[in-house]
């Protein structure tokens, strides 16, 4: 248990490793790179290394024990989505009162505060930086440093100004990371005051690799697939849900077929069915939104004749063909309703109304 089961990018954690051996890490990090990327793992195990009770060195850096009350305390909020759940419902329970003027914070360790997008707006709220600059001040109870996460930089315009005051007067004590796939998102006087630090995709050979070992029971074309389909992101690699992502595309497959070539449209609207309201609902859509735009790239690699690109290579015949139908104009076309797609889930417009309309606007049989 250490640093040594962060996988990838290697140098980078050196390097940080390099600055806490010589007391010189910087008072807020700016962790970028994809979704799956490991921004989220990279900061908490430096929130354990900088508290960690029986700390050690691996190849001649800081390491921590993994095992000590405070590593496994702070290891306790590696389940992001589930200790969100668990505020969510807490909150749930308040009083009409109360629950408005909560805000939702992960902490499983005194020193160590994790501080997700707030729901339902998902967006860091003034509230949440407020608790930090209340807390931020004060010497750490039970470990070295005070730890704060930012899981994302979706910052409302006041949160992130009051974020800014702390930065620039900031303890010797704490740390802020934030994590972001765009740092260009963070004000700039933000990102001017922080270390921005880079997680750079890991090459799709390396990501098999990974997957040979922690997932054995898949085959080399689905370990290929999920690869690619990861984006050089490990974490986005070993979560993901194949037979999930299966659904979704045969359920993409269909819209796609339908908008290209018309026809009975009553397979479109038994697919469409699927996707009603609730947060179910929401992730399926948001699952099929998010395959749909990978078939349509894989429909422009073809058309572009650079099919080494191609990523559900399980299908790359049928794609072939539909491809035959589908052209740039096409394809660009379906991009941008896509996105409308998108707009108005976040509208909570009716899901399969949406993609219905959808398959209406691109179908090439009825203009």
């Amino acid at each position: 248990m250490g640093f040594s089961d962060f996988y990838g990018n290697p140098e980078t954690v050196r390097r940080l490793r390099e600055l806490l051996a010589r007391d010189r890490f910087p008072h807020a990090v700016i962790l970028a790179g994809p979704a799956g990327s490991g921004k989220y793992t990279l900061a908490l195990m430096f929130a354990k290394a900088m508290n960690c009770l029986a700390p050690s060195l691996s190849d001649g850096l800081p390491d921590f024990c993994g095992r000590c009350s405070n590593c496994s305390r702070i290891a306790q909020s590696e389940e992001l989505a589930a200790r969100m759940s668990e505020a969510v419902e807490a909150r749930e329970a308040l009083r009409e009162t109360d629950k408005r003027e909560t805000r939702i914070f992960v902490q499983t360790h005194s020193d160590v505060m994790v501080i997700p997008p707030d729901p339902p707006q998902m967006m860091i709220k003034v509230d949440q930086v407020r608790r930090v600059t209340e807390t931020i001040y004060l010497r750490p109870g039970e470990g070295k440093e005070r730890v704060y996460i930012f899981t994302d930089s979706a910052f409302m315009k006041e949160a992130a100004n009051a974020l800014l005051k702390v930065l620039e007067e900031p303890p010797g004590f704490a740390t802020i990371f934030l994590l972001t796939r765009n740092p260009g998102a963070l004000l700039p006087t933000i990102r001017s005051r922080s270390m921005l630090i880079t997680l750079n995709a890991l090459p799709g050979e390396e990501i098999e690799r990974y997957l040979a070992r922690h997932r054995p029971a898949w085959n080399p074309k689905e370990r290929a697939l999920v690869a690619r389909l990861a984006e050089g992101a490990v974490g986005r690699a070993r979560s993901f849900d194949l037979a999930a992502y299966r659904a979704a595309r045969q359920h993409a497959w269909v819209i796609l077929h339908a908008a290209l070539r018309g026809g009975d449209h009553a397979g479109l609207f038994q697919v469409t069915e699927n996707y009603r309201a609730g947060a179910e609902g929401r992730d399926k859509t948001e699952q099929l939104v998010r395959t749909l735009y990978s078939l349509l790239r894989d429909l422009l690699y073809l058309n572009s004749g650079t099919a080494e690109f191609v990523r559900n290579l399980e299908i790359e015949g049928e794609l072939k063909k539909l491809a035959e139908t589908a052209d740039f104009a096409w394809i660009a076309e379906a991009a941008e309703r896509l996105a409308e797609v998108e707009r108005g889930m976040r509208r909570n417009l009716q899901r399969s109304l949406s993609l219905e309309a959808f398959v209406a606007a691109l179908d090439k049989t009825g203009s």
